[in-house]
């Protein structure tokens, strides 16, 4: 149904350009009025209808086990975050090109702050490392991307952002997953609702995990059975490496290795489905980046051009493919084998 204050727009939209001035000073008032009645309605209806929404949420909640006073503690006076919406439905202007993104991710500065940061917490690192079977310097890359080592890891209330997305976004049901495991977080780890800080998304902390994530492989390495991934350096290094190690990773193997191409090599053997060992790679022709042969051993890989067929080319290991777990982007991963590569 069109209130009036839309159908008055309409008119004055129809008006001849060199005319709307002198009509916008006889009508704009009533315009203005009008407009203001029909934006009211929508956002009284819009409150009752997420209250509604909230009240649902609630009942969900406490059928899978969430404690009512969780709930009070998290839910109470929640709205949505309209900056959050605005942030969904933004559209990328344009597509960053893979050189430019790993300019970017793995800029000389960031290459210097890593060597910093792994020198400065080298002991924690090494016994996180040992821990987990999780090299340091891989800790240091990850945590380096996704929160450039701590500072940025986001500043949107975690239980609002999912709820927001949960309600309005374009992918409800996976943020209303994510909603229920953060109140679970809240319940089970007695977690501040206030303290859950993360990005627009709702991946928190230092380590920028997903609720989901956060239930699964966040740990607490003192094992005082509090995880904090956004305080705590010992609890978001050991988190880093207990995701790649319940994921499969390989501590006496690399992420993989850029390497050049032969002539005339064939299409098809490029892509993450054609494994090979180094030794057969070798046979075909591919050598190191730098020229230098392949190493020996007994590893199969892939080989990829993460840009385009015109692009540079990897070999890929098993764990750059726990790396794509972490993160679905043949950008990400290679950037983290990369910036931890620039550690050595």
């Amino acid at each position: 149904m069109r209130c009036a204050g839309e159908a008055a727009a309409d008119r004055f939209a129809a008006v001849p350009l060199e005319e709307r001035y002198v009509h916008a000073r006889r009508f704009l008032p009533a315009l203005l009025l009008l407009a203001g009645l029909c934006l009211a309605a929508p956002a009284r209806a819009a409150e009752e209808d997420f209250a509604h929404w909230l009240a649902g949420l609630r009942q969900d909640a406490l059928a899978q086990g969430i404690r009512p006073a969780t709930l009070d503690r998290a839910l109470t006076g929640l709205e949505p975050l309209p900056r959050v919406i605005e942030l969904d439905r933004q559209q990328p202007e344009t597509v960053v090109s893979y050189a430019d993104y790993l300019r970017r991710v793995v800029s000389p500065e960031r290459r210097d702050a890593a060597r910093e940061q792994l020198a400065q917490n080298r002991a924690l690192l090494d016994a996180v490392g040992r821990r987990y079977g999780v090299q340091p310097r891989f800790i240091v890359a990850l945590w380096g991307i996704e929160t450039t080592f701590g500072q940025v890891s986001g500043k949107f209330p975690v239980v609002a952002s999912l709820a927001t997305l949960a309600y309005d976004g374009r992918r409800s049901a996976f943020f209303r997953k994510e909603l229920i495991n953060a109140l679970r977080i809240v319940d089970q780890d007695n977690v501040d609702p206030k303290d859950m800080m993360g990005s627009w998304a709702g991946a928190m902390g230092q380590s920028q995990f997903m609720p989901s994530s956060f239930l699964l492989y966040a740990v607490s390495y003192s094992g005082d059975g509090k995880r904090d991934i956004w305080h705590r350096r010992e609890d978001v290094f050991a988190s880093i490496a207990n995701y790649l190690a319940q994921l499969g990773w390989r501590q006496g193997e690399t992420w993989g290795r850029p390497v050049s191409l032969p002539q005339g090599l064939d299409p098809a053997l490029i892509g993450p489905g054609v494994k090979k060992t180094l030794a057969q790679w070798r046979k075909l022709g591919l050598r190191r980046a730098d020229g230098g042969m392949l190493p020996v051993a007994p590893i199969e890989a892939s080989l990829l051009q993460p840009g385009g067929a015109d692009g540079p080319a990897v070999l890929i290991y098993d764990n750059y493919r726990v790396l794509m777990k972490w993160n679905s982007s043949n950008y990400f991963a290679t950037a983290v084998g990369l910036l931890a590569d620039s550690m050595e």
